[in-house]
């Protein structure tokens, strides 16, 4: 045992433990074997250290590829009723007179219960919710609408919830992963899936209306409803094995979260993404889920105007995507507060554009479809691509899932009213207003992140963890961070009792 104990001195497990055999409790180093126990449960922790890793990491992939399919589900989602709008007033033009479109977020539990609950509720929440949308059904049309209300509702909420839930995850993921490309993986797992959500809902659409007939519409709608759920079902069992960031593990802070100091160190920052990304969800939500009514309102009406529409939109949903990869290229090179700032100004830009020459510009379609395309494009290629990024980087680990969901629910006010006041403005100022007002926003946009979105810079994700450690402790909080998920703890134990296993089977052999 001799010569095996030389070797166990040499491994860095036993090094770092005790400096070797001599050092070992109960290790006398005289040969006769009294030392083996303790030299196999050190090497049995080492392998189970590494077994943990390698747990770890392949759980860190996962998440995020598992983050990257559910946004395509969340993107589908919100697209969903782009052509449904267009669907429903044709097929219930009498009782189908406007749309109530609520979105809530619950940020706040994945903070509270973990990353990988709040992002298993959420997904039920979405299934469930897309079941019933499905299944939408009343005595009179009328009826059906209330019940579609309330399902549409309870996925406003999974996805709503979800966005937040495994945008921070995927963050963290990706921080231990690739720290130095975080940044662009980040934007192509969270708004490519969402940006292509909407080309995927669109040729879904036209699949079903193309076997379905324009004779058979309600079936049409029921089945691109039902794919709905097909798609977050499809990375639950990822979701369910998925281990929780090890970033929150050690800096969660589940009982007496100082919500006030947290609020005194950031609240420049939390104006300036919750003001942004109320002016971007107020630009790009009516601005996606009208397009259908707008786009069917300047084509043909002769012939096939259903499946028109859906062609345009398709073409719209395309041109708004390399936005996204350009903006994923070039965060880290050209800085992020700068990459919103063009972004923002591209509404500018193709707003006026658009809105000053409205009545010349939709008589030639394609040219219409381009530059609208590119006015998304520029908010894809800005705060599309960095209001999440900066979200997820701009606050520490233990608040930072209550805090992105606080600036995602403001996005989704600004989402709310704007839907809410896109009929309004159409009817009383004009179509063209709807694009002069985006052109606006973009310009309030450029202002807002100018002053109050911080230049983050891509660093660890664990130093701002320390900084606002330090933070508090300076000003008195005596909580406790970090947390044992108790699944994980299990997995751990079970990788450890395996290890200790093999190598007692091995420990008796050489002793034979």
């Amino acid at each position: 045992m001799t010569a095996e104990l030389g070797q166990a001195e040499k491994s860095p497990v036993a090094v770092l433990t005790h400096g070797g055999s001599n050092g070992l409790k109960g290790g006398d180093g005289d040969g006769d074997g009294d030392g083996d126990g303790d030299a196999a449960a050190v090497v049995a922790v080492g392998v189970a250290d590494e077994s943990n890793k390698k747990r770890q990491s392949l759980s860190d992939v996962f998440t995020i590829i598992a983050a990257g399919a559910a946004l395509i589900s969340d993107g589908y989602q919100n697209n969903l009723m782009t052509m449904s709008n267009v669907l429903f007033k044709k097929e219930y033009p009498a009782q189908y007179t406007s749309v109530v479109s609520t979105r809530v977020t619950i940020g706040l539990t994945c903070d509270y219960l973990g990353r990988k609950t709040a992002i298993i509720l959420t997904t039920l929440l979405i299934v469930v919710g897309g079941i019933l949308a499905t299944a939408a059904h009343g005595t009179t049309i009328d009826g059906m609408f209330w019940m579609l209300l309330v399902a549409r509702g309870i996925v406003g909420f999974g996805v709503g919830g979800e966005y937040p839930a495994a945008s921070t995850s995927s963050s963290e993921a990706a921080n231990e992963r690739v720290l130095d490309k975080r940044g662009p993986i980040f934007i192509l797992v969270t708004n490519l899936p969402l940006s292509f959500g909407g080309p995927l809902a669109v040729s879904i659409f036209l699949i079903v209306l193309s076997a379905a007939g324009e004779n058979h519409l309600s079936t049409v709608w029921r089945v691109c409803f039902g794919i709905g759920i097909l798609l977050p079902l499809s990375v639950f069992y990822f979701r369910i094995k998925m281990l929780t960031s090890k970033l929150y593990r050690k800096s969660a802070i589940r009982r007496h979260v100082p919500y006030g100091l947290a609020l005194r160190y950031y609240w420049k920052t939390l104006i300036g993404t919750c003001g942004a990304w109320f002016l971007y969800d107020f630009v790009t939500f009516p601005n996606g889920v009208f397009s259908g009514t707008i786009i069917s309102s300047v084509v043909d009406t002769h012939g096939d105007t259903l499946r028109s529409t859906a062609e345009w939109q398709l073409l719209l949903g395309a041109i708004a995507l390399p936005g996204v990869f350009l903006g994923a290229i070039l965060c880290d090179r050209v800085g992020r507060k700068n990459i919103m700032m063009i972004g923002f100004s591209g509404y500018l830009v193709f707003g006026l554009i658009i809105g000053c020459a409205y009545d010349k510009i939709t008589k030639i379609i394609p040219l219409f479809i381009v530059f609208y395309g590119l006015m998304q494009s520029s908010g894809n290629f800005g705060p599309g691509d960095i209001l999440g990024l900066v979200s997820s980087e701009s606050y520490a680990t233990s608040v930072r899932g209550t805090f992105y969901g606080l600036s995602a629910a403001l996005g989704k006010t600004g989402a709310a009213v704007g839907t809410q006041a896109f009929t309004p403005i159409q009817n009383n100022l004009g179509k063209r207003w709807t694009f002069i007002i985006a052109a606006i926003c973009g310009v309030v946009g450029v202002l807002v992140t100018y002053f109050f979105v911080p230049n983050v810079t891509g660093e660890d994700l664990a130093i701002q963890d320390e900084k606002f450690k330090a933070y508090l402790l300076e000003h008195g909080w005596e909580g406790e961070m970090g947390v044992n998920d108790d699944k994980d703890v299990a997995a751990v134990e079970e990788d450890e009792e395996v290890a200790s296993s093999s190598l007692n089977i091995g420990e008796k052999g050489v002793k034979v």
